[in-house]
């Protein structure tokens, strides 16, 4: 039998000296050693019991596994379904690989004890985090079941190919792609990947390790009333914040800390913040700064302030460079975001490092994450077909300088859209040069604002639906990158519309078309 699991006295979490009241102390205490004390070694289960919590066999399916579904009615459609599945469909569905697992894996690997971090899960934010920890509760007490076959292997000890082991980089260039009029700011972003050992292939992702502004940092202390030069164990505040804390959303762990910093209506908002509810409808919009600046900036200890943040996760990029065109180089397409709420920018931390913060002189941790499901196909004579508008252009780069590199005689179609075609169009000297070359077969453009009616690729595809379902019946693999709730799937539905009209099919018929595809392989989707 494991010996009892010892978990730190609670003394060691608030010292008596903090700023709190024996209350506040009392309950801080107790949510600490909740939060980072080890589980206890588990009772075991009986047979059946472990067979409830083994994960489903593949067959059934997975209808939830769609990133454009909202999450209710994936949970909905795993509703009767073992634990493992019913956390996948809380996941967001993208398989981008960012917690170091897939989708499944990812959820596999908790409901079998192998996986403590519910918060992996970036694209699915609070939503999916809120879901996990529900579903997790019906471990509490029981041995979780083994893992199915599958699960992510342990980190490789070689630098580079894991999130828990990065390698360093370098940042060689970076040019904006967008002309001047242009509403967007995109930037290609180069690396050497010199001495890292890293390796990848085309559709592969890369993974980075951002930073957050000085500037946010900065505030946020202020707002607690802490200073950049605050220690925290033998860092200054401002180097922990910057590197380790998550400053987007504010977390759950932030308002149920602040029910202990105010009282009377607002501590009634906190919690029910705390709890998921939205009590003034700006729950949306409350970001760590925000969050507490909406409950009179208390003051609390960096050090306390920062255990119930959340970590600072890597961001996965799509790889826009071919590493048999450009050895031991590695180059990403970047749209740089900023928005405002109320009298603030916003920044998007990851893309504003890459495209500003990060310098040519501060080596950068990162790593490759491996595409799961997207990939060239293994015949180089096999015709592609691209869907890539705005920075999904990425990975398409990739495959057409790795086509070109190999001399694959496979015809290639790339469908690109944007804003305006003066100072949107991404690349447009390489693709007008391999467009003469006879390399790109065929390149479909896709303005949206260049005339008073709007023009997506997915009408593109509607009007030149003839030559495109030709192309699939020659045997061509379709592709598409970019936004998953929207873009994609209207892409998937004019597919759809194609193979109707153009194949002569029911609709049922043809959306069993594009099934196939994807059961083929010949539909692959990087979406985000």
């Amino acid at each position: 039998m494991n010996a009892p699991t010892q978990i730190p006295p609670v003394f060691a979490f608030i010292s008596e000296t903090a700023p709190f009241s024996e209350e506040q102390r009392s309950w801080l205490n107790g949510f600490f050693a909740g939060m980072l004390a080890p589980q206890a070694a588990p009772t075991a289960l009986s047979v059946t019991d472990t067979a409830a919590l083994a994960p489903a066999p593949l067959d059934d399916g997975a209808p939830w596994h769609d990133a454009s579904m909202p999450l209710d009615e994936r949970l909905k459609l795993a509703e009767g379904k073992p634990l493992p599945r019913r956390m996948m469909a809380a996941m967001a569905q993208q398989d981008c690989g960012q917690c170091g697992y897939l989708c499944e894996t990812y959820a596999a690997a908790i409901a079998g004890g192998k996986e403590a971090r519910l918060n992996l899960c970036a694209p699915g934010g609070k939503e999916t985090t809120r879901t996990l920890k529900a579903l997790a509760a019906e471990l509490d007490g029981v041995a979780p079941a083994a893992p199915a076959a599958g699960v992510a292997p342990a980190p490789v000890d070689v630098p580079g190919f894991s999130r828990d082991n990065p390698a360093l980089v370098t940042l060689t260039a970076r040019h904006r792609l967008n002309k001047d009029g242009s509403e967007k700011d995109t930037w290609h972003v180069a690396f050497d990947l010199g001495p890292s050992g890293l390796d990848y292939a085309v559709g592969d992702s890369f993974g980075i390790f951002p930073e957050n502004d000085q500037g946010l940092v900065a505030a946020v202390l202020d707002a607690v009333g802490g200073t950049p030069q605050d220690m925290i164990g033998e860092r200054h505040a401002a180097d922990v914040l910057a590197r380790d804390i998550c400053l987007g959303t504010a977390p759950d762990s932030l308002y149920q800390l602040l029910t202990y910093h105010t009282g009377g209506d607002m501590r009634r908002k906190a919690r029910a913040l705390a709890a998921g509810e939205d009590p003034d409808g700006d729950a949306a919009t409350l970001d760590v700064l925000a969050a507490i600046e909406k409950f009179g900036r208390p003051r609390i200890a960096p050090e306390v302030l920062i255990e119930a943040l959340e970590p600072l996760q890597p961001r996965l990029y799509s790889i826009s460079s071919s590493p048999k065109a450009t050895p031991r180089q590695l180059s990403l397409t970047v749209d740089t975001v900023r928005y405002r709420v109320g009298d603030r920018t916003r920044l998007g931390v990851g893309s504003t490092f890459l495209t500003g913060r990060l310098d040519g002189n501060t080596p950068m941790r990162a790593y490759v994450q491996k595409a799961h499901g997207f990939a060239l196909p293994v015949d180089p004579a096999t015709p592609i077909i691209m869907v890539g508008p705005g920075t999904g252009i990425a990975p398409f780069r990739a495959f057409l300088w790795e086509r070109l590199a190999m001399k694959a005689p496979g015809r290639n179609w790339l469908f690109f859209g944007h804003h305006r075609s003066d100072c949107d169009f991404f690349y447009e000297d390489e693709l007008a040069g391999m467009r003469a070359s006879g390399h790109l077969s065929r390149l479909t453009l896709a303005w949206s604002r260049d005339a008073a009616e709007k023009v997506y690729v997915q009408d593109r595809m509607r009007e030149v639906g003839a030559d495109l379902f030709s192309w699939l019946e020659d045997g061509a693999h379709f592709y598409i990158c970019g936004d998953a709730k929207r873009m994609a799937r209207d892409v998937e539905h004019a597919l759809v519309d194609v193979v109707a009209t153009h194949g002569k099919r029911a609709s049922t018929d043809a959306q069993a078309y594009v099934t196939a595809l994807k059961k083929a392989g010949r539909y692959q989707a990087d979406v985000y």
